[in-house]
């Protein structure tokens, strides 16, 4: 196990900055590395593993508090793939709940366009409120065609 890189060597070497190695170290991800007799912390190509996992792992869509959880099982020693597999299928559901979430919205967007599209702007009296949008979102009719 090689020793001795230096913080930004890590970082550039994982693809991350100085600064998310120190907040991964100050929330628990990294254990707190060794330090030099003049105080620069020293990392082992061990830490630049679990950075560049960290990292790939986030890249999924994974949190970091769900990252720590298949790290803490593997650091007792654990399988996790069972667990890791339960997580990425979370991420996929939540993904699909995304994708519909935004097709809906995609409609809705669709459909106040095509009713600005045909909209007379000279019926456009209510100096608070946007006829098209009003509309819609009330179920009021104001003269715009629904």
């Amino acid at each position: 196990m090689m020793s001795g890189m230096r913080i930004g060597e890590v970082a550039e070497r994982a693809g991350v900055t100085t600064k998310t190695l120190r907040y991964y170290e100050s929330i628990g991800l990294l254990p707190e590395p060794d330090r030099t007799a003049s105080g620069y912390r020293s990392y082992t190509t061990d830490t630049l593993e679990r950075v560049r996992f960290i990292r790939d792992a986030q890249a999924t869509g994974l949190s970091l508090a769900e990252i720590e959880s298949i790290l803490e099982l593997k650091s007792h020693g654990e399988r996790s793939c069972e667990h890791t597999r339960a997580l990425l299928h979370r991420q996929i559901d939540e993904i699909d709940a995304q994708i519909e979430r935004l097709r809906s919205a995609r409609r809705e967007l669709t459909h106040l366009v095509e009713r600005a599209d045909d909209s007379d702007p000279s019926d456009c009296v209510d100096e608070h409120r946007c006829q098209v949008i009003e509309a819609r979102s009330t179920g009021r009719g104001t003269g715009v065609i629904e």
